[in-house]
């Protein structure tokens, strides 16, 4: 097999990992109180790592939690804002959004409607869902290589969701 296609092979094995995970992480129900213990299950992986990160947690235009770490810069706010933006436009992780145009071979920059001073197709931003209800909110992290941001978050979904 050509290193092409099994760059393909090994995107299309995201691609189907995370879609598993988007049908996994659902939540019963959102409150105040799961942004609030959500976040906190954030900062203290990341704080217990040495993590530089930015952490945000909102809905609509509702921020429900945010932090930056030591180490994290004004740079990984907007990096997270653009991630969240685009969770919430496609209503899946912003990941999925970058590997699935990264697969059919056109970038999302490519897109006359993603304008990239607002959107960022990168990994680190997961919808929230609510089993029967779908996307409610966003939780993101900026401030590692992009499936190492999105792997954290789905870390910490799970700890919440499994507490």
């Amino acid at each position: 097999m050509d290193s092409a296609k099994q760059a393909d092979t090994r995107v299309s094995e995201l691609i189907t990992r995370i879609e598993l995970e988007m049908a996994e992480l659902q939540f019963p129900g959102f409150t105040l109180h799961d942004s609030l213990s959500l976040g906190q299950r954030l900062v203290t992986l990341g704080a217990d790592r040495g993590l530089p990160i930015a952490i945000d947690i909102s809905r609509a235009n509702q921020v429900l939690f945010h932090v930056a770490l030591p180490g994290a810069t004004p740079d990984n706010d907007l990096w997270a804002a653009a991630k969240a933006r685009t969770a919430a436009r496609y209503q899946e992780p912003s990941y999925l959004v970058g590997l699935r145009a990264q697969l059919s071979g056109t970038p999302m920059e490519d897109n006359p409607l993603f304008d990239t001073t607002v959107f960022a197709a990168h990994g680190g931003s997961f919808p929230l869902y609510v089993r029967g209800v779908g996307p409610v909110a966003t939780v993101t992290v900026s401030g590692l290589p992009q499936r190492d941001d999105h792997d954290l978050v789905v870390e910490a979904l799970r700890g919440h969701l499994d507490a």
